[in-house]
């Protein structure tokens, strides 16, 4: 899905799939580490693939997680950051299709989201 927008590069960053545009990250998978896990406590951690997406801000971010979407969720370590985490396997693929595609239209310089998508971010 991100690999087929404009000008996308899939990479590598620690062993994880990223996917980027003119060097900018968009999306990347995420596994848990070990202090992720402890946090959920007695709490199933959402299962794995899990992609985390750049959202445009910290606003964009709080409208995103109170639409309350099956599988888009966020953790502790991403307190503070533009961005947010999607369990693949939970989530529906059309929320997921914007949110990459919105991920993308964050980062993606404006000339370029509007030549592609027909708007601006």
């Amino acid at each position: 899905m991100a690999a087929g927008l404009p000008e996308v590069e899939e990479g590598e960053r620690h062993g994880n799939r990223t996917w980027a545009v003119r060097g900018k990250t968009f999306a990347w998978e995420r596994s848990f580490s070990k202090a992720d896990i402890r946090r959920f406590g007695d709490e199933e951690p959402p299962g794995e693939p899990i992609v985390a997406v750049r959202v445009e801000d910290l606003s964009e971010k709080e409208a995103v997680l109170q639409a309350d979407h099956p599988g888009v969720f966020t953790i502790p370590h991403f307190d503070g950051y533009a961005a947010v985490l999607v369990e693949l396997d939970a989530a529906e693929g059309d929320v997921v299709r914007e949110l990459v595609t919105d991920g993308w239209r964050a980062v993606a310089p404006p000339e370029l989201a509007e030549e592609h998508l027909g708007r601006s971010g």
